[in-house]
């Protein structure tokens, strides 16, 4: 890790080691302005030892102002939440920079749920939000640019240690520097000089309001892997020309783009994409440029963010998911304790999602993030019991973790032979193989906090009536949802879990009827086309996919897509015969038959398994249900609810 944890010096800035946690929207604001909950978060990965914190994307004009949650930096009220994040992080040794931009074209609602007016270099409509833009007037944009100078001036007055300017993924910077959404005749447009006044001017500006002790950089995406949007030959010049003339301290490369959903998959990619992709355009600008580079995109390890860095790519590595999932990772590395490192494993289910959905971020195996002022300081128990948990899935290993590190002495009992619960069964599924890195994260939890785990024993009432535990976490789980399927006696007829253990065989032609639009539908459909089947994917909803992060869902309909799976939206299963599938559409309830088929493969979700709760019917002892026992949800509200009975017994 010699590059790792050596020091960068940026304007006079000494950055500790070359991690940061890169600018990203957090859902933690209170009236447009950094809250405490907000304060306490970039504590905490400070805390951890990152060297640098990039605080979200604020607003710098009125004008992009949407309905998704930002910072209002056009406003003095912004300054002392500010100035709480920039001392809480100063105290561990970490730098703050603060983020302007301006989303242009890229937002359709405004504050109040209305459709906002959005302003863009030209009227050239987005196809992610469709949404058709006004074209700025002069006036405007030199307001805009003004906007940017006081802005900036804010974040010094808060003491702030920089400022980074938004030009990546297709915002209202980089809209200026396309082609093919700026179609301007005046100064502002026409040849590539023209296209690039406009940053320059805002660069400019900004440097003007920072003064000359702030650095200043900019992010840009080193490919907007979009159609329409700027490819990586077109970045190369644009980041050497706005470089030059020492406008720039450095400059953070992303990929992708907001304006389609096949570029919006790598604002925050998922487990699908390649690890540390985009360092190949971070390596292309840094060999043209004579300034630090950053660079992010699923650098989820320190392994990889040395690889990154040993081989001259980039100078700084963005790991923000990786200290969402464990804050010390830093810390942790430094000290060679890798094993003990609680690795992300790109879900995007509580991070991402959340904030695309208008909730405070999190992480499905660390709760604690993001309620770091509920769970950050969790104290002994007052008197050590004797803890059981009923179940080895994620929740039973969450819970039966807490409760030993409080101080309890815990016994985790799994019926099976392993632990994991149904994530063992979610890994199977193609490319979710890293979704498998939870029960080792979880078990490591575990063993560090002395927990006992006795496998192949399932917990029952005499077993309880005769250890006599002070309390009982029950964790165990759920099964497989079973449809009444009129003619199921003469179809072949399989639930996905049999098919990921191995238990059933499918023919060549197959369907696949997804009652609840999840990851289970969609990896089926891969896996069966993969080994050569004609797969339909009959899907209760409007699409498939419909209930998980939406950049996950993108890339996966692509390649469902490119394989040729035929999905079937807004379809009930009804029943089926020999080779015939019977479907009703959902809102019609016209019928659809699906004939020539194989093998029918039920994917319907799942429900509780009560077993144990009602054996303990009258018992006097305390027991707290969490996870799929108590209602058939995900690992995250699994995790939560054992973070949360942890703390409770």
């Amino acid at each position: 890790m010699q590059h790792l944890f050596s020091p960068l010096t940026i304007r006079g800035h000494r950055l500790k080691n070359r991690i940061f946690s890169t600018g990203h929207m957090t859902v933690m604001l209170e009236n447009g302005n950094p809250s405490d909950r907000m304060v306490a978060y970039h504590q905490a990965r400070a805390a951890g030892g990152a060297a640098l914190v990039i605080i979200e994307a604020a607003r710098a004009h009125a004008s992009g102002v949407s309905s998704r949650p930002s910072i209002a930096a056009f406003h003095d009220d912004c300054i002392p939440g500010y100035r709480r994040i920039a001392e809480a992080c100063h105290a561990h040794g970490c730098k703050v920079f603060g983020q302007l931009a301006h989303p242009g074209r890229e937002m359709s609602e405004a504050s109040d749920g209305t459709f906002a007016v959005a302003h863009a270099p030209s009227a050239v409509p987005n196809e992610r939000f469709h949404v058709m833009p006004r074209q700025m007037p002069v006036a405007m944009i030199e307001e805009i640019v003004e906007g940017f100078a006081a802005a900036a001036a804010r974040l010094r007055q808060a003491g702030l240690d920089g400022v980074e300017v938004i030009a990546s993924q297709g915002y209202l910077l980089s809209q200026f520097l396309n082609p093919a959404v700026n179609r301007r005749t005046d100064k502002y447009g026409g040849d590539r000089d023209g296209r690039l006044l406009f940053v320059q001017q805002v660069l400019a500006a900004v440097r003007r309001g920072a003064g000359p002790e702030m650095a200043v950089g900019m992010r840009i995406s080193g490919d907007e892997m979009d159609h329409d949007g700027l490819e990586a030959d077109e970045v190369l010049e644009i980041a050497a020309a706005l470089a030059g003339e020492d406008r720039l301290d450095y400059i953070n490369v992303t990929a992708g783009t907001s304006a389609g959903l096949g570029g919006s998959v790598h604002i925050v990619p998922p487990m699908a994409i390649e690890q540390a992709y985009v360092a190949p355009f971070a390596a292309a600008i840094k060999a043209r440029l004579n300034i630090p580079v950053f660079v992010a995109g699923r650098i989820n390890q320190p392994q990889i963010a040395e690889q990154v860095l040993a081989g001259g790519q980039a100078d700084m590595c963005g790991m923000t998911r990786a200290m969402i999932a464990d804050p010390q990772m830093p810390m942790k590395a430094e000290a060679a304790r890798f094993d003990d490192i609680r690795a992300c494993v790109a879900c995007n289910q509580a991070c991402i999602d959340h904030m695309l959905r208008g909730f405070p971020i999190s992480c499905i195996q660390r709760p604690e993030t993001g309620r770091e002022l509920e769970f950050g300081e969790r104290g002994s128990a007052a008197l050590p019991r004797r803890i059981f948990v009923a179940g080895g899935g994620p929740g039973g290993m969450k819970a039966a973790a807490v409760a030993a590190e409080r101080g309890h002495e815990v016994t985790l009992y799994e019926a099976s032979s392993s632990l994991g619960g149904q994530v063992k069964l979610a890994q199977l599924l193609p490319g979710r193989s890293e979704f498998g890195g939870i029960i080792s994260n979880l078990q490591r939890e575990m063993e560090l906090a002395g927990v006992k785990v006795v496998t192949n024993t399932a917990v029952d009432r005499d077993l309880l009536d005769s250890l006599a535990p002070d309390a009982v976490i029950i964790a165990t789980g759920a099964t497989p949802y079973l449809p009444e399927v009129e003619g199921r006696e003469e179809a072949h007829v399989v639930d996905a879990w049999q098919v990921l253990r191995g238990e059933a065989n499918v023919g060549a032609n197959v369907i696949i009827t997804d009652w609840r639009g999840d990851w289970i539908g969609l990896g089926l459909a891969e896996k069966f086309v993969r080994e050569g089947c004609h797969v339909r994917l009959a899907v209760n909803g409007i699409t498939a996919g419909q209930m998980i992060p939406q950049y996950a869902r993108d890339k996966w309909l692509g390649d469902l897509h490119r394989l040729g799976v035929e999905v079937l939206p807004y379809m009930r299963l009804h029943g089926a015969d020999g080779d015939t599938v019977y479907l009703q559409h959902i809102t019609s309830g016209e019928p659809v038959l699906c004939e020539g088929v194989d093998t029918l493969v039920t994917a319907h979700g799942h429900q509780s398994a009560t077993g144990l709760e009602q054996d303990l019917a009258g018992w006097d002892g305390e027991f707290h249900l969490i996870g799929d026992c108590l209602a058939p949800r995900t690992v995250e509200e699994a995790v939560l609810e054992g973070l949360r009975a942890g703390v409770a017994v």
